[in-house]
C-alpha cells in the first residue's frame, strides 16, 4: 500500500514537472514581428522561411533604425528657470 502511494506520488510529480517544462519551452520561441516577415519575402525563391540568423539580422537592423531615428529628434530643455 505504501510502495502504490509512493509510486503514484512520483507519476504526480512528473507529470506536474513535464507540463512545466513544456510551458517554459513553448515560451522560449520568439514570435517575429509582422513587419519583417513583409518585407523578407520569400528566401531563396522556394518560399522557404528564412533562418534565424536572417531573421536575427533583420531584426537588429529595423533596432538599429529606430534608436538613430530617436537619436535624430531634438531633446527638450529642462525648466531650471525658477
Amino acid at each position: 500500500m505504501r510502495l502504490g502511494f509512493g509510486l503514484v506520488g512520483l507519476l504526480v510529480a512528473l507529470a506536474i514537472v513535464a507540463v512545466v517544462a513544456r510551458k517554459q519551452l513553448g515560451a522560449t520561441r520568439v514570435a517575429v514581428p509582422p513587419a519583417v516577415q513583409e518585407r523578407q519575402g520569400p528566401a531563396g525563391g522556394d518560399g522557404a522561411a528564412p533562418s534565424v540568423r536572417v531573421q536575427g539580422e533583420q531584426l537588429q537592423q529595423q533596432v538599429q533604425r529606430q534608436m538613430e531615428a530617436l537619436m535624430q529628434q531634438p531633446r527638450g530643455l529642462p525648466d531650471d528657470a525658477q
